[in-house]
């Protein structure tokens, strides 16, 4: 492991805040046990944390997992000095103007500057924001989403008691159109998702031609882009599909971001943004305690959520303070290391005769070559490949294989399940259904020095499970 800047950081830091609150009659604090008591749980914790995959290291490079940035740990830990709640102003006064300066900054990313947003504790709670904002304002109406959308749209859809449809997406795992405006078709469609980063594949929805749908057709765009929110600020350095995405992400109505993806923070920190603030309205309430000895308008009264980890808010505002979202920085220059990494893996899956890709097989077999090999590139920095054989049995077999192969080299990559029609996945038992395939998320800057070795191991995973 690297040499971890944390401790000392927090020291320096820890000193400074105490100074504070130097006015303060001293006290001695009580917790209940020695010391020595406390040193002896908080090695047998670390020791429990050693089962873990080193998500931390850049030869893990599977599930979306980025180790925060040592300001945030830093930050985040120096507010649990105070542990404060963003709820209300009088629970944590300066994390709260924090949150609101730190979302000032990611609302910015997307050109908004009249707004209404806030921090959650997840992006799965934002998601639920936005869509019961939906289904008030459209009451009774549908949802719908790509069938590659997160899972969690339909279950928050389920608990709202709003229906919810997911519609067809195509090869590349982007919305399709067609589908989507049969369900338009039909009148009675209130919101729909549009993922900027699917979670199987990074791929970004078409937005700007679903813009173009509501025009025709009335309804709420909502952007879950939890996880590719910030490519906002290197669109230029996408494809030509996705960059015409990006340019119009201002045009949506709510908008999520999840900042514990890359963002560089600890878990849980999502962020929900509407358009018009004037949908603050269906957030008030008139509870007659504990909150009103400040005058100024408190987080709670424009978030579904109560309490809320103050901390999260004060590690994000330290972190947006030392690396701005601006498309120049270095925050920036770090989402362009992980993109390039991901193409540099896919230009050498591509050479591959080992791996195949979406949409690349002929018909009945995932044993023959064509010129379609690997066609679709990563949107994102997202990578998904299969390993060729026979039928969709031995594919996904020997996938599975490869991943086990990996991980005794210490690489650790993911799996994921995609349907087989993607992969020409036709004519007989054997080639319908899914496959699963290989997985890989270069999330980290670190990960395009890293991609040499990266592709030795999984190399070498492959040869042993195909040579036997």
């Amino acid at each position: 492991m690297l040499h971890d800047p944390v401790p000392e950081l927090s020291a320096r830091a820890t000193e400074a805040l105490e100074s504070e609150f130097r006015t303060l009659p001293e006290f001695k604090a009580e917790p209940g046990t020695s010391a020595e008591e406390m040193a002896a749980v908080l090695e047998e914790t670390a020791h429990r944390l050693g089962d873990n995959y080193p998500y931390f290291h850049p030869l893990y490079a599977g599930q979306m997992l980025k180790p925060p940035h040592p300001v945030a740990r830093t930050a985040y830990a120096l507010a649990m000095k105070i542990n404060p709640n963003n709820h209300a102003r009088d629970g944590g006064r300066a994390s709260s103007a924090m949150e609101v300066e730190a979302v000032r900054e990611i609302a910015g990313m997307s050109g908004w500057t009249e707004y209404l947003g806030h921090l959650t504790s997840s992006g799965t709670f934002a998601n639920l924001e936005a869509l019961w904002m939906a289904g008030q304002l459209a009451p009774g109406r549908r949802i719908v989403g790509s069938e590659q959308a997160h899972y969690t749209h339909q279950r928050i859809s389920a608990v709202l008691k709003l229906e919810y449809t997911a519609v067809a997406a195509d090869g590349a795992g982007r919305m399709r159109l067609d589908a989507l405006e049969d369900e338009l078709r039909k009148g009675d469609v209130g919101a729909v998702v549009v993922t900027m980063g699917t979670t199987a594949l990074g791929a970004v929805d078409p937005l700007g031609e679903i813009l173009a749908l509501r025009e025709r057709y009335g309804f709420r765009v909502h952007v879950d882009a939890a996880y590719g929110g910030y490519f906002t600020l290197i669109a230029e350095s996408l494809d030509e599909a996705a960059r015409r995405g990006y340019a119009a992400i201002g045009h949506a109505d709510s908008i999520v971001i999840d900042p514990h993806k890359h963002g560089l923070q600890p878990f849980g920190c999502g962020c929900v943004l509407f358009r018009d603030p004037a949908v603050g309205r269906y957030y008030k309430h008139d509870s007659p305690y504990t909150y009103f000895t400040s005058k100024e308008l408190h987080l709670g009264e424009i978030s579904l959520e109560c309490s809320r980890a103050g901390a999260a808010a004060v590690a994000l505002w330290a972190t947006q303070r030392l690396l701005p979202l601006t498309k120049d920085g270095a925050f920036a220059e770090g989402l362009r290391k992980g993109r390039r990494a991901a193409l540099e893996l896919d230009r050498r899956l591509r050479g591959d005769e080992r791996f195949v890709g979406l949409g690349s097989c002929v018909p009945g077999s995932l044993n023959a070559r064509d010129p379609g090999h690997l066609p679709c590139a990563p949107e994102l920095d997202i990578i998904v490949w299969g390993v060729r054989a026979a039928d969709f049995q031995k594919a996904s077999e020997q996938a599975r294989n490869v991943f086990d192969a990996c991980a005794r080299r210490g690489l650790h990559l993911a799996l994921v399940q995609l349907p087989g029609s993607w992969f020409g996945g036709r004519g007989g038992a054997q080639n319908e259904g899914t496959l699963t395939c290989l997985r890989s998320v270069l999330m980290k800057p670190e990960h395009e020095a890293w991609i040499g070795r990266i592709w030795d191991h999984l190399s070498a995973a492959c040869d042993e499970v195909v040579n036997g």
